[in-house]
């Protein structure tokens, strides 16, 4: 079983991360989390991506195994959503704050702090650098009562988070450039 720990554990370590990722603070009652990525694709991009989690948010952290199944309605009160099989669903997030291409900002208790008393708001904020490349902030605040300790969970939470930050910047550098024909 050590082995397991010990293999799983390096493996993690081997993964690719953000530029800069961290628990800024983390005590019992709550935590705050920040990572930031730089994407090279344009700031408009990089938004069209963000708000479809469905083709970036990785399949192991939802609750159908599928991301197909994830939504996002992009407007205040909009619900960052997955449909479940035998017509479930769950809400990850409600968006609270949206001003695009710059800002998105959600309140949910994601994953396993679902089943815990918390509260949190995850932001993100996108910052042009120059007109190819866009640097990502991630922040998730979480505070009140979890009953392993939110310090406890803490890493955990930010190792995921760091996937997804990650995935983003994957799928958004991997797609190919949107071109509005409108104008």
């Amino acid at each position: 079983m050590r082995w397991q720990l010990t293999f799983w554990t390096s493996m993690i370590a081997l993964l690719p991360s953000p530029a800069a990722a961290e628990v800024v603070q983390a005590v019992p009652a709550g935590f705050e989390i920040t990572q930031s990525v730089t994407v090279d694709k344009p700031v408009d991009q990089v938004w069209a991506m963000l708000v479809a989690p469905q083709k970036w948010w990785d399949k192991e952290h939802t609750y159908s195994g599928d991301s197909d199944n994830l939504y996002l309605d992009p407007q205040a009160t909009g619900c960052f959503c997955e449909k479940l099989p035998g017509k479930g669903s769950v809400e990850h997030a409600r968006l609270v704050y949206i001003q695009p291409p710059a800002m998105m900002r959600f309140q949910g208790a994601l994953g396993p702090l679902q089943a815990e008393a918390v509260v949190g708001t995850l932001t993100y904020r996108l910052d042009a650098r120059g007109s190819r490349a866009t640097r990502v902030t991630l922040t998730y605040i979480v505070s009140g009562y979890v009953r392993a300790g939110a310090d406890v969970i803490a890493p955990k939470v930010d190792e995921v988070l760091a996937v997804q930050l990650l995935n983003l910047k994957a799928a958004a550098e991997s797609a190919a450039e949107v071109k509005d024909v409108g104008r």
